[in-house]
C-alpha cells in the first residue's frame, strides 16, 4: 500500500542501531475478553530492519509479503517455556488466519487452546529507547499500527516482554478508540477548517491530475507520508444549495444544504467575513427538508440570520487522502469541478489542500499541522507547475465564486425574509 511498509536501509546512526519487532499472540490482549496471564503465549519476531524511517513514528503499516524469512521466538509471558522456528513473512497470516509455522510455535509453549492469534504490537527501538504501537487494522495483506507510548520504554525489556503489561494496559485504556473500525481519529483545531486553494484555468482534467498525483505519492514522491490506510481515494458528486449569510456580523459566512442519499440534507455552515486559510465550520446531518421554501424557513427560523440565496451548483470532486507517518496527521488534496445548475457553462476548477484529522493515540501536536502543510504545499506546487497549472496559494471560496456569478446574473440571488 505504501513504500514506507518496506524495511528501511538506514538501520544505524549515532544514537545506535535501529531494531524492530512484531509481537503476535492472543486477540484477548486487545479486546479484553481475558486478562494477561503468565501462561499466555507470545511470539516475538525481530525484523531485518524497521519498516518506518522517523523515530518515533506514529503510524506503521506492515506488509506480510515484504518481510521475507523470519525467526519466530515463542515464549510464555512468564518465560517458563520457549520455542523457536522459522517462517516466511507472507506465511504468518494467510487469509488472516495463523499459518502453520505460527500455530506450531504457539502450540510448543501453550497449554491447550490458545484462542485467536493476531498481530498485537509493533515495537521499534533506536539506541536505548523503544516505542510500542498497537494494532488497529488487520487484513490479509497487511496490518496498521499506531503508537500508544507517550514516552519510550527501555530496549532492555523488549525481548523479555517487560513492556508487554504496560502495553496491554495502555491499549485497554483506549479500547473504544483503538478497537472500533475507523474511530481512531481525533480532530485538531476543533470546529475549524484549514485549507489552501489553487484556482485552475479550464479546461481541467481533474481525474487524470488526481491519478497522477496518486501515483507520485505511491512512488514515494512525498517522503514521510503514506496513503491513508484503506481510505486513500474518494470520489464525490453532489449538489449544493448555498445561502450567503450577511448578518448579524458575527454570523457572516454561508449555510449550504447538501442532499444526501437518504433523501435528507446535510447542512454545512462556515463562518468568515472574507476568504481566508482558517474558517470555523460545522456539519448538521439528517435535516428532513426539501427545496420548497423550507430551506428559507430554516435559515430564518432556526438559524435566525439574514441571508441571500446564491445559485445552486453541482460539485464533482476527486480526493487523495494521506497521512504523516511521524505525526499521524491526515491531509487531503482534492481536485474539483463546480458548475451552476442553471448555467452549466459557469464553472470553477480548483485544487485544494486541507488538514482533515489525526490518527493518534497519544496527544496530537497541533503545531506540526502547520509545519507539515508548509512542507506539503511546496511539493504540491511543484506538481502543479510541472503541468502548467496555477501554483499560487489562495483562499478563493465557493461563496466568492457564486457572488461573482451573481454579479453577472443578479436575478439568481433571492433574499430570505426574516
Amino acid at each position: 500500500m505504501s513504500d514506507t511498509s518496506v524495511p528501511t536501509a538506514d538501520t544505524a546512526d549515532t544514537a545506535g542501531r535501529r531494531r524492530a519487532w512484531l509481537a503476535l499472540g492472543g486477540l484477548h490482549l486487545l479486546n479484553g475478553t481475558a486478562p494477561l496471564a503468565g501462561t499466555d503465549a507470545v511470539v516475538l519476531v525481530e525484523l531485518d530492519a524497521p519498516v518506518e524511517r522517523p523515530f518515533p513514528s506514529n503510524t506503521v503499516v506492515v506488509r506480510w509479503d515484504r518481510l521475507g524469512p523470519l525467526e519466530l521466538s515463542a515464549r510464555t509471558v512468564d518465560g517458563s517455556r520457549r520455542h523457536a522456528l522459522k517462517a516466511q513473512g507472507d506465511d504468518l497470516f494467510p487469509g488472516m488466519l495463523p499459518g502453520e509455522a505460527l500455530r506450531a510455535a504457539v502450540a510448543a509453549v501453550a497449554d491447550g487452546q490458545a484462542g485467536p492469534l493476531v498481530p498485537l504490537f509493533y515495537v521499534t527501538a533506536q539506541g536505548d529507547r523503544a516505542h510500542v504501537h498497537s494494532q488497529i487494522r488487520f487484513l490479509a495483506e497487511d496490518a496498521c499500527f499506531i503508537r500508544i507510548t507517550p514516552e519510550p520504554v527501555a530496549t532492555s525489556e523488549v525481548e523479555n516482554l517487560g513492556w508487554l503489561p504496560e502495553a496491554v494496559r495502555l491499549h485497554a485504556e483506549q479500547f473504544l478508540f483503538l478497537n472500533n473500525h475507523q474511530r481512531y481519529y481525533r480532530k485538531c483545531f476543533g470546529g475549524k477548517e484549514l485549507e489552501y486553494k489553487y484556482t485552475l484555468t479550464p479546461p481541467v482534467d481533474s481525474w487524470t491530475l488526481t491519478v497522477e498525483l496518486y501515483q507520485e505519492m505511491l512512488a514515494g514522491g512525498l517522503p514521510g507520508y503514506i496513503m491513508e490506510y484503506r481510505d486513500e481515494y474518494q470520489a464525490w458528486d453532489y449538489l449544493n444549495h448555498l445561502f450567503e449569510i450577511t448578518g448579524p456580523e458575527e454570523e457572516r459566512g454561508y449555510a449550504s444544504f447538501i442532499p444526501t442519499t437518504d433523501g435528507k440534507h446535510l447542512l454545512k455552515r462556515k463562518w468568515y467575513a472574507e476568504d481566508t486559510f482558517e474558517r470555523r465550520e460545522s456539519h448538521t446531518y439528517g435535516l428532513d427538508l426539501a427545496d420548497d421554501g423550507r430551506f428559507e424557513r430554516y435559515i430564518r427560523e432556526e438559524l435566525q440570520v439574514q441571508a441571500v440565496r446564491l445559485p445552486s451548483f453541482r460539485r464533482v470532486r476527486y480526493d487523495i487522502n494521506f497521512e504523516s507517518v511521524r505525526t499521524g496527521h491526515v491531509y487531503g488534496i482534492f481536485f474539483d469541478h463546480c458548475s451552476l445548475v442553471e448555467a452549466r457553462d459557469v464553472t470553477l476548477n480548483q485544487c485544494e489542500l486541507e488538514y482533515l484529522r489525526s490518527r493518534v493515540a497519544v496527544e496530537p501536536d497541533e503545531a506540526e499541522v502547520l509545519t507539515e502543510m508548509t512542507e506539503i504545499v511546496a511539493w504540491l506546487e511543484a506538481f502543479l507547475r510541472a503541468r502548467g497549472l496555477n501554483d499560487e496559494r489562495g483562499f478563493y471560496s465557493k461563496r466568492t465564486f457564486l457572488q461573482d456569478a451573481v454579479a453577472a446574473r443578479p436575478e439568481l440571488a433571492r433574499k430570505v425574509d426574516r
